[in-house]
C-alpha cells in the first residue's frame, strides 16, 4: 500500500518526531515518507531480499527478520509507534504479533484489507471469493494467510485488552468514518495497551 493519500492518512497517526518501528516495511516507502514529512526516525523489519535492498538504497535502517519469530530483540516500549501496514494478514500468528506490537511500542497502528467491504460481500453472495483492487489475487494464489474485518479487529483488540485510540476505513485514499466495516476496503486502527 504505497498510495500517497493512504500514506498521508496513516502518517497523521504518527506524532512529529516519533521513533517508529515499521513491521513488514516493504521497500521502505512509508518510513521514507515519515522521515521526510514527520521528522521520524527508526527501523523497518522486512524479510524479502529485494525489499531490504530497496530500503538500503532509500537510506532506511532495516533489519532482515521473519516476523513470525517475534520481536524479542526489542525492549518494552522501545518505540513511540509500531506500524503494521498490510502485514497482519500475512502472519501465521497475527494475535501474538499484535501483542508484541503493543509491548514494544507506546502505540500501534495497523492497516489491513477489510474483508467485510461491500464488494467482497457481494462477491461471496454470488458464490465466489472476491478479487478487487484491494484484494487482487485469486483464492488459490493469494499471499494472505487470513482475512479479517473491521469488526473482527475490534473483537481481537478487546480480547487482548488493547485500547483503540482511533479507527476508520480507507477507500480510494479517503478516510471513511461512517460504517467503515461495509464502506471501506482498508481498516485502520491506532491502539495502545489498555
Amino acid at each position: 500500500m504505497s498510495d500517497r493519500l493512504t500514506m498521508e492518512s496513516i502518517a497523521r497517526l504518527v506524532p512529529l518526531g516519533s521513533r517508529v518501528l515499521d513491521l513488514g516495511c516493504g521497500d521502505g516507502a512509508m518510513l521514507d515518507w515519515l522521515q521526510r514529512e514527520r521528522r521520524s526516525s527508526g527501523y523497518g523489519i522486512e524479510i524479502a531480499d529485494d525489499n531490504v535492498l530497496a530500503c538500503v538504497k532509500r537510506g532506511i535502517n532495516v533489519i532482515q527478520l521473519n516476523l513470525d519469530e517475534g520481536l524479542s530483540m526489542f525492549d518494552d516500549q522501545s518505540f513511540d509507534v509500531v506500524l503494521q501496514v498490510d502485514t497482519l494478514q500475512h502472519l501465521r500468528n497475527a494475535e501474538t504479533m499484535l501483542i508484541e506490537t503493543a509491548r514494544v511500542g507506546r502505540t500501534g497502528v495497523v492497516a489491513f484489507p477489510n474483508f467485510a467491504h461491500w464488494p467482497n460481500r457481494l462477491s461471496i453472495a454470488r458464490g465466489r471469493m472476491p478479487v478487487t483492487k484491494r484484494l487482487p489475487y485469486q483464492w488459490y494464489d493469494t499471499p494472505n494467510i487470513r482475512v479479517g474485518t473491521f469488526k473482527d479487529f475490534e473483537v481481537l483488540a478487546t480480547k487482548n485488552r488493547l485500547a483503540i485510540l482511533d479507527a476508520y476505513g480507507l477507500q480510494d485514499g479517503r478516510e471513511v468514518r461512517f460504517l467503515p466495516n461495509a464502506r471501506a476496503g482498508t481498516a485502520v486502527f491506532k491502539f495502545e495497551r489498555g
